[in-house]
Order: structure tokens, then sequence, then C-alpha cells
């Protein structure tokens, strides 16, 4: 198998080089000098990698430090109103470190006279800290249950598609295999049972079960973050298993002061032949700022492993976003931002499934989908605290639209009669909030939201619509209160009003609460965690390709609530992690409607338990780390399925990840890998057939020249292996009757990127 592996390897990157060795040429620039913005910090002295975090939340500049270097060591105090570079001075003074800021919104800290003080590639250290909401309210907050994937991770990762975003993360499943199909299962539950939004604007995308549930371009990506089970009350409403947070970039990613630039990508994909391009441009000025992003993708249909085509699989997208910004001398910010993503594609008849045996002879094997996302948000906020004032308010607009044909069972010998069906969520939605800053001891945070969603369904025969409106108010406490312990409270109140297809209107309402507490029992080498929350979600909208203006809702639907709960270990020493964590989610009265008339207030309870354990190291120019998570799935008590989970839940299991790279300074290269090993499931609902495991490997390489920093080169080979295999949260995998929707078989990928 060795020489087949090999001889395809280099047939793949000779096709590869030939068509995309030639594909940029660039100047060379200078990286951007450190943002001297003044902003007012309170930083107590406290450990150096606990005070990084402080300062990385309070400016929006990413950290990168080695645990080697940082540890043993306590900071300065840091208060008042400073430039990052004076902060970091002071907070830095007599322990040894220095720092050197590598772009406009991050910097690496090393120990003094160690290559990474005097220039070189950035290490890939134990420490990466992408807070990066540089508005004042950082991406990352800390919360025992969060998952963070910064800017250097995302960078590091080279995403294709959500799927690669949340690679090595066990507990994050992306089922699909196009950006279509593909929705994102925390913890084994599908996110629309989570809050889950795109520059702070909620996202209602429960269209249509054949299709994926929010449709991203993830070149647009800087950072997201996942509350996996436990989530403030901030995160919004609806977080009922958690919530997913995803932050687009700025031109304050690019520039650290007044300038114009240009950002260009273009990359190949032998398996399809796919080329993706972006270009962007960006600029600031006296305080305004402008981003314009935009990526089409096109190709042809992949392979799987076994070399067959994988029908309806070719590469039609086409987005963009555009950000424009402008901060006062007063440190006030006022963003305007929309953000467009369209699919437009022959898909197979079922766009989650490959084939499905025994249908009948008049229905195709594929059909167009097209699908239209866009996202549109102002955004008030201000740099910096002014004592207990540090507000923020969103407006903002998102919208769903899929459209595809509808085929009509045929009359006798007469071909079925097909016309467009299409089906629209919005969701119109916003808040306002202020962080009360309570210096050293911590801060609070309280606030008022709303939304109105919307989900129609339409055709020439037929329409149908559900509506929901909340009102709802928080507040969530992130507190300090001694050195070696974090404590996180919240409570928040929803109010909600539903109407359903057949006009009757139905209000309630419900109370959330949560709980969760770090403490140090080894100040900087062991920590304990646990969590608590309890949410109420109101009523869910019904998925708008089966909503029916003769359902029978009764005395209404009822509200679906949960419960979540972990608790865990993290130990830490010269460089090593060694985590562990136990979880369970348990939902009620989660809604599971299907088009019959009785069942509008059908619902399902679904019950996730599991844990998770890790193990990794980091040095000064690299790291390894290694998870495993067994996640067990049931709904009603039964083991799951990937069809009575629809919207709901699937099966998981126990899925092992790896991953590493390392960083050559001296040449300028970045060598890595990621593996997936998922098990064999065995422990399926009655009458189904266990779902297969699989084994991914993927490697990649990457030169950014020392004397041209402005470019970069990459190769990478995905699924090694060549395997034949669907993700585990794919649908339809353990029923005899479905070809489920397979993923790539081995592709060599080659990109070039270039900043002007």
């Amino acid at each position: 198998m060795g020489i087949r592996v090999g001889a395809r390897l280099v047939r793949q990157a000779r096709l590869a080089a030939a068509l995309c060795g030639t594909a940029l040429a660039a100047g060379i620039v200078t990286v951007p000098a450190m943002a001297q913005s003044v902003r007012t910090l309170d930083i107590p002295a406290q450990p150096v990698s606990s005070a990084l975090i402080a300062f990385s939340r309070q400016t929006g500049v990413a950290v990168v430090a080695p645990a080697s270097a940082t540890a043993g060591k306590r900071s300065a105090a840091v208060n008042g109103a400073l430039s990052s570079e004076a902060a970091l001075s002071r907070l830095l003074a007599g322990t040894g470190l220095n720092f050197r800021f590598t772009s406009a919104t991050s910097v690496t800290i090393s120990a003094a006279g160690s290559a990474g003080a005097a220039g070189g590639a950035v290490p890939e250290g134990a420490i990466a800290l992408d807070t990066i909401d540089v508005a004042g309210n950082p991406l990352a907050r800390g919360g025992v249950a969060e998952i963070l994937i910064g800017p250097r991770e995302l960078e590091r990762r080279n995403p294709t598609d959500i799927r690669d975003v949340f690679g090595g993360e066990p507990r994050v499943k992306v089922g699909g295999s196009t950006p279509m199909s593909q929705k994102v299962y925390v913890n084994g539950v599908e996110e629309t049972n989570l809050a889950v939004t795109i520059d702070g604007s909620r996202q209602n995308n429960k269209v249509f079960h054949h299709n994926g549930t929010t449709l991203i371009d993830p070149s647009f990506l800087k950072a997201a973050r996942i509350d996996a089970g436990v989530a403030p009350a901030d995160a919004g409403p609806g977080a009922l298993a958690g919530a997913i947070a995803y932050e687009t970039k700025d031109a304050r990613d690019f520039l650290s002061g007044n300038g114009v630039g240009a950002f260009a990508k273009t990359q190949f994909n032998t398996n399809g032949s796919i080329f993706t391009n972006s270009l962007s441009g960006y600029g600031r000025y006296e305080g305004f700022d402008f981003l314009a992003y935009g990526t089409i993708g096109k190709g042809g249909t992949y392979k799987a492993g076994d070399g067959q085509e994988v029908i309806g699989t070719k590469t039609d997208l086409l987005s963009g976003l555009f950000k424009l910004g402008w901060e006062a001398p007063s440190g006030d910010r006022f963003q305007i931002s929309h953000e467009r993503v369209r699919d437009d594609a022959i898909r197979p008849f079922r766009g989650n499934i490959g084939f499905i045996s025994g249908r009948p002879a008049w229905e195709p094997r594929t059909r167009r989908y097209e699908i239209d996302r866009q996202n549109t948000v102002f955004t008030y906020s201000r740099t910096s605290a002014i004592g207990l004032w540090d507000p923020k308010a969103v407006i903002a607009y998102s919208r769903t639209e899929v459209d595809t044909p509808i085929f009509d069972r045929p009359i006798g010998a007469n071909p079925p009669v097909t016309y467009p069906g299409t089906g629209i969520t919005d969701s119109f939605n916003g808040k306002f909030e202020n962080r009360f800053g309570l210096g050293e001891f911590g801060n609070v945070v309280a606030g008022v939201d709303f939304y109105k969603d919307k989900a129609l369904y339409k055709d020439r025969n037929f329409r149908a619509s559900e509506k929901a409106s909340n009102l709802g108010i928080y507040a969530q406490a992130r507190l300090k209160p001694f050195e070696r312990m974090r404590l996180s409270f919240g409570l928040r109140g929803d109010r909600q009003w539903f109407t359903g297809t057949t006009g009757e209107d139905f209000d309630d309402s419900g109370l959330s609460r949560n709980i969760s507490a770090e403490f140090d029992l080894i100040p900087e080498h062991l920590t304990v965690r646990a969590g608590y929350s309890h949410v109420w979600g109101g009523v869910q909208l019904a998925e708008n390709f089966i909503m029916n203006t003769a359902w029978r809702y009764g005395t209404g639907v009822k509200a679906v609530q949960s419960d979540n709960v972990i608790a865990g270990l993290v130990g830490r020493w010269n460089g090593f992690t060694l985590e562990g964590s136990v979880f369970r989610t348990e939902l009620e009265n989660a809604r599971a409607a299907r088009f019959a008339v009785a069942s509008a207030t059908l619902a399902r309870e679904i019950e996730s338990q599991g844990y998770e354990i890790g193990l990794g190291y980091a040095w000064e120019d690299g790291f390894i780390r290694g998870k495993y998570a067994s996640v067990d799935v049931r709904i009603d008590g039964e083991r799951a399925d990937s069809d009575a989970g629809t919207y709901l839940a699937t099966p998981i299991g126990d899925v092992f990840t790896l991953t590493a790279a390392h960083t050559f300074k001296q040449w300028g290269v970045t060598v890595g890998a990621d593996v997936e090993i998922v098990r064999d499931y065995k422990k399926v609902a009655p009458g189904n057939q266990p779902l297969k495991g699989y084994e991914v490997v993927n490697l990649f390489a990457e030169y950014k020249p020392v004397q041209m920093p402005n470019l970069t080169f990459r190769a990478e080979v995905k699924n090694l292996l060549d395997k034949t295999y669907a993700d585990r949260a794919t649908y339809g995998q353990e029923f005899g009757t479905v070809t489920p929707l397979y993923q790539p078989g081995r592709a060599v990928v080659l990109s070039a990127s270039a900043r002007f």
C-alpha cells in the first residue's frame, strides 16, 4: 500500500504545482508598528501567566508566551491610561522577560536572550491568548466550558469549511462533507439548540433538514468560541446546550495605524480541481477604518477514498464581507458590517445524503440547491472604560434563504410536476449591555436583548410561517474573590410571544441561571473547575420545509428547558498540560415537529453525557496535544439515531484527536499534522447497523520567507491514507438503505498568500 500511496501523492503534487506554482507575485512590506492607542487598564500584581491573560482581554492584543518562560514569575501591577507597549513594559518589569510585537494585534513574550526576542517566526507557545475583540469585549471570557479557536489557530488550520475550523476538538463534530450540508454538533447536540451568533448577531437558520444550518466562509473568521454546555447569561437567549460565537475580521487586524493595504490568497485542491481565490482591501485614517473581503470558490466533483465520484459535490461558493468603522477621540466606536455567503450548485436530491435505495424511479438523483445567508450588524462600543461605564449596543438582521425544486408524485405515466420551493428564516435582534468594572475583583455585565424571528415556506400551492419574539434581561458576574479563585454566576429572564402557522398566538416566560467556578489547588499548576446552568428556551420555531397550516397546537407548544453540568481538573507543569472533564446535558420538551397534522407539539427528551481527557506539551517553537472524548447520546431514553435526532442530536461515541506543529524559525518553515481516530460504535438503537470507525491523517508544511514576511506558501495533504468514510455526525450511516455523504479522499492542497 505504501508504494501506491506514494505514487498517487507524487502525481497529485505535480498537478497542483503545475496549476498553482505561479499563482501569486507580491512585493515586500514591513510588519506594521504596534498600536499606540491608549486604554485604561487595571491589572493587579499576580502570576505572569494570569497577568498576560488579563492584559490580552483588556487590550485585545493576542499574546503568545511559552509556559517555560512564564512559570514561577510574578508581574508588576498596571493601572491607568497607557499604550499597550507601556503597559507591557510595566507588567514585565523585573521578570527577565522581553516582548516583541509581531503584528498590529499580536505580541510574543520570550526570556531575555532567547531567539524569540530578536525576531523570526512567532512560536506556537504554550499560552496562546487569542482574545481579539479589540472593541473591549473580548471573545474569550474564560468560561469553564469554553473552547476557543483564535486567529493563530485558524491560521495554522487554514480551514476551507466549518469542519476544519473545529478540527482537533473531539466533542465538536460537523456532519456533512460540503459547506451547504454541514451541521455542528456540540457534545452530540445539534447547533440550533445552542445560541449561535456571528459578530453578535443571532442566527435563525433551521430552514431545511437536508441542508446545513449555518453556511459560513471560514476565511472571514478572526475567532470562534464554543461554550460547550454551560453558557453565561450574556451568551444570549436559547443557550440550551451552550453557545457558539463567530467573530469576523476587520481592518484593525491588518493595520495598527493610518494606512491602506491588501491581502490576496489563492488555493488549489487536486481532489475535484477546486480553485478558491480571496482578495481583500483595507484602510485606516484618523479614526476611520474599512475592510472589503471577497472569496470565490469553483471546482468539480470530488472523489471518495475508494476512487468513486461523490455525486453533487461541486464547489460553487461566492462570499463577501464589508466593514466600516469610526472611533471618536473620546473612545466611542461605531461599526457597521455586512456579510453574505451563497452556495448554488447541483446537489444530491437530499443534500445531506449520498443516496437512498428503494426510492421511486421518478425521483431524480440530484437537484439544484441555492443557499443564501446574509448578516448585517451595527455595533457601538468603547475602546476603554470610563469608570463603571463600558457599554456595548448591537442592532442586527440575519437572513437565510434556501431555494430548491419540489417534485410532486406523478399521476399514472405522466412525469412528476416540479416547481420552485423557498424557505426563508430571518431574525431582527439586538442588545444593550454595560460592563461594570470592579477593579481587581472582576466585573458584572448587565443588559437587555431582544429578537423577532420568522420562519416562512412558500411555493405556488402553499404558504406557511411561524413567528417568535423575545425580550430578555440578564446579568452575569465574573469575580475574583481572592487570588486563587474565579467565580462566575448569572441570571436572565425571558418573555416570549409565539405565533403558529394557524395564526394562533401564545406567550410564556421563564428564568435561566448559571454558576461556575475555578480554584487553583496549586497556583499555576493545578486547577479544579465546575459549572451548572438551567436554561429556559421558550418555543423553538419549526423547520420551514415541514410546516403545515393544518397543525393542531391545542394549548400550545411547551417551552424547551435544559440543565447542563461540567466538572474537571487542569494540571500544568513545565510546558505539559493534563486536563480532564465530565459533562452532562439534558433537554426537556425539545421540539421535533413533523408535517403530520398532530405533530406540531411533538417534543423529545435529549440526554448527552460523557467525558474528555487531554494531554499536551508545548515548547517555544511548537506543541503536541492529544484529546480523547466519549459521548453517549439518548433520545427519549433510547440510543440516538440521526433521523430521530433531526435538528436535535446524533450519536457520537469515542473520538481521539492528535495535533502537532513545529516552527523552524531560522528557515521560516512550520510543519504539522493532525490525526482523528473514531472508533466503531455498536451501541446503536435496536434495528440499526453499527457505525463504522475511521482514521484520518492530515499533514502540512508552510513557508514564510524570513526576508519577505508578507508572503506565505503552504502545502497540505488531506486524508493521507485515502480512507473512504463519512464523518461520525453525518446523517444516515446507521441505516442499511442509506449511502452517506462521504468525505473527500486524498487531496493535495497548495496555497499562496500575500499582504501588500
